[in-house]
């Protein structure tokens, strides 16, 4: 059993670390010479795999046991009760071009239940965690999701698709009815900081396709422990596997569920 508060106290300090890495590492970055394209739209820098190498060996550390779930494929290690699923920098694009939000994202599984989440906003330095059974906290304030329940009230973050271009009209549809009914709806690169934002109560709702567990495992906690909801476009939990999520705070889930599943559910 192991002390899930000691332990996100630890996974905070790495990625403190790992995060002043990158700030030394991106002094030097070229984005002419440093940047591989392993797909459509689809980037990843040496940096990045710079900070996930140190973030799995620390970890490793941290608990020996432990596999991982990791984007980059610095460890395809498996853990019998744990694995670690780590997003070495959320919003690379942004990161390339030198513009905020970009993050590290890193959460622990124990068996299938997500049991500690920190997502770090490089730029900003703001830290959102949480862990099972605790609140939610940003730079050791406790953070909660608004309690906005109508769609003239609501501020909406997404993210375009990169490459499943099979759901773009669909997308489409459900992005001018949340754009006609609600108050805003913001893109910001990151799908990581997109579900913080909503458990600190700067957005009301985020929703999204394509998708991967490094993307939302760690925000998708902070999110519940915050108050607010998260599901994917039939309102079931399956979010982490299969590509879609929508998360909102608790007032607001049903109004703006019912326009993402009727528009993308199945």
């Amino acid at each position: 059993m192991i002390e899930y508060e000691k332990i996100c106290a630890k996974v905070r300090e790495i990625v403190l670390q790992t995060a002043q890495m990158i700030k030394n590492e991106r002094q030097n970055f070229s984005a002419l010479h440093n940047v591989e394209i392993k797909g459509h739209s689809n980037f990843v820098t040496h940096i990045d795999k710079l900070s996930e190498q140190m973030l799995v060996t620390k970890l490793s550390a941290l608990i020996p046991e432990a596999g991982f779930i990791a984007e980059e494929g610095t460890s395809t290690k498996k853990g019998e009760i744990f694995n670690w699923v780590i997003d070495p920098i959320d919003g690379t694009t942004n990161f390339i071009h030198g513009l905020p939000p970009h993050a590290i994202s890193v959460a622990l599984m124990e068996n299938e239940e997500v049991v500690i989440g920190v997502v770090l906003e490089i730029s900003g330095g703001e830290i959102f965690y949480a862990w099972k059974n605790s609140q939610a906290f940003c730079n050791e304030k406790v953070i909660q999701v608004t309690n906005f329940s109508e769609h003239q009230q609501a501020l909406i973050a997404t993210g375009f698709p990169y490459y499943d271009m099979g759901k773009l009209e669909t997308y489409m549809a459900t992005m001018r009815e949340i754009m006609a009914k609600t108050s805003g709806l913001r893109r910001l690169g990151s799908a990581a900081i997109d579900l913080c934002y909503v458990a600190c109560g700067r957005f009301e709702a985020f929703w999204e396709y394509g998708l991967h567990p490094w993307d939302v495992a760690a925000g998708a906690l902070i999110i519940e422990r915050a108050g607010g909801k998260v599901c994917d476009f039939n309102g079931n939990n399956k979010y982490l596997f299969n590509g879609e999520i929508i998360a909102t705070n608790t007032n607001y889930f049903n109004n703006f569920y019912e326009i993402v599943h009727r528009h993308m559910g199945t």
